[in-house]
């Protein structure tokens, strides 16, 4: 009895142990083969390095070298390597994990077994986040979802999500499942975007703060981990500030405390902000591709013209073009470096070397301001990190390792 696995133009059948590309067989040795095939049964979880030589050598001893080679060849068999890792993931000193979209085409027990296609879950399993609705104070629905399980850990809100899409795209799809992996991920979309209310009554820093307690009064929090990706770092700050009994630990990543408008030094810097803003404007509102790819080549200036394309249609079905506008001119006027020393948890700041859309130098910033608190730099010019770099796998290793702590 067996299943037949889809992913990309790829078939794996563990009934037959075969593996096919386009209907076509594809040889690849019985090891790489096992190997495949136990990871992909098991793509919920990272699956230990032991539990991979008990399964496919058995009694046999072996060293780490043959599961090397053995992981090797079974990722080329895929069309992966190990640089790229769209489809087996290294997780550092933890395993492996297959990490392709995956659909399950049928149960096989013979050569009568009907198709039944049943989409797979996205690693952590998209089927299996619940998303539900709460109110802020001003009658705004905001979108919240958990998915996963262990202990929490809340993703306060930045612009350009969408908790159902999220799943179906690479600009998201990876940071998802990395995060719920041993614990349970709790995040939402702030008003104006994704599944929230889009049409709102206030729309100002105060009030993204605001949905946040909303978010964590609804899901019934005690005390957690709090992570803030872009903006959404300086909205956890502010929380914790507002809240820190609430705020065993806080994340900053890609993070800022002062926007651009705020921290131009001179009349140089003020020039560019306003020039940012101008053509933001006029990219937004006029919807101008040639604007939205450069917006995309700030966010991941080292992404595939794949990835800029899927980041276009992701801005453009996550919010309005009107309140793209007003995101953008209420990021410039972030401030919370008056604030940012009262935070009273231990702090991890994680940034870009390179961050093309947010310099180091604001993280440095961060990490001067706020008393108990590290700052890591990785080798990346991505804000926002790809599955493919290796600075993604350190990025989940830093939090993992803080939040073990």
């Amino acid at each position: 009895m067996g299943n037949i696995y889809r992913f990309n133009e790829y078939e794996l059948d563990t009934h037959r142990h075969q593996l096919r590309r386009a209907g076509e067989p594809v040889h690849v040795e019985p090891r790489a083969l096992d190997l495949l095939c136990h990871l992909v049964e098991h793509r919920d979880r990272v699956v230990p390095k032991n539990e991979l030589l008990d399964e496919v050598w058995g009694d046999r001893f072996v060293s780490e070298a043959a599961l090397t080679t053995g992981l090797r060849t079974a990722r080329l068999a895929v069309g992966d390597t190990g640089s790229q890792q769209q489809m087996i993931r290294t997780v550092h000193r933890r395993g492996y994990q297959f990490v392709g979209p995956t659909t399950v085409l049928a149960a096989t027990s013979g050569a009568g077994a009907v198709p039944v296609l049943r989409p797979s879950a996205p690693v952590t399993g998209a089927d299996r986040q619940v998303i539900r609705f709460c109110r802020s104070d001003d009658a705004t629905r905001i979108a919240y979802a958990t998915v996963g399980s262990g202990p929490p850990l809340l993703k306060a809100a930045n612009w350009m999500t969408h908790l159902d899409l999220e799943w179906t795209t690479p600009v998201w799809s990876h940071w998802l499942s990395g995060l719920a992996r041993n614990r349970r991920l709790i995040r939402y979309d702030e008003r104006g975007c994704g599944m929230s209310d889009w049409t709102v009554p206030s729309f100002s820093f105060d009030d993204w703060v605001d949905d946040l307690e909303t978010v964590v009064d609804a899901v019934g929090l005690d005390q957690f981990p709090l992570l803030g990706v872009s903006q959404g770092g300086a909205v956890a700050v502010a929380y914790a500030v507002r809240r820190p009994e609430r705020v065993s630990r806080l994340i900053l990543a890609g993070a800022y405390a002062r926007g651009r408008r705020i921290r131009a030094a001179d009349d140089n810097e003020r020039d560019a902000a306003e020039l940012d803003l101008n053509l933001a404007r006029v990219g937004w509102m006029h919807q101008d591709p040639s604007f939205l790819q450069v917006f995309a080549s700030q966010f991941l200036p080292d992404g595939t013209g794949e990835e800029w394309a899927d980041f276009i249609n992701f801005q453009r079905r996550t919010t309005s073009p009107a309140n793209g506008v007003r995101f953008l001119e209420e990021f410039a006027e972030i401030d919370v470096s008056d604030i940012a020393h009262r935070v009273q948890c231990p702090t991890l700041i994680i940034h870009a070397r390179d961050d093309a859309r947010v310099p180091a130098s604001q993280a440095s910033e961060l990490a001067a301001l706020i008393p108990d608190s590290r700052l890591v730099l990785l080798e990346s010019r991505n804000h926002l990190l790809t599955a493919s770099e290796p600075a993604w796998e350190e990025f989940l290793s830093h939090i993992d390792d803080f939040l073990a702590e």
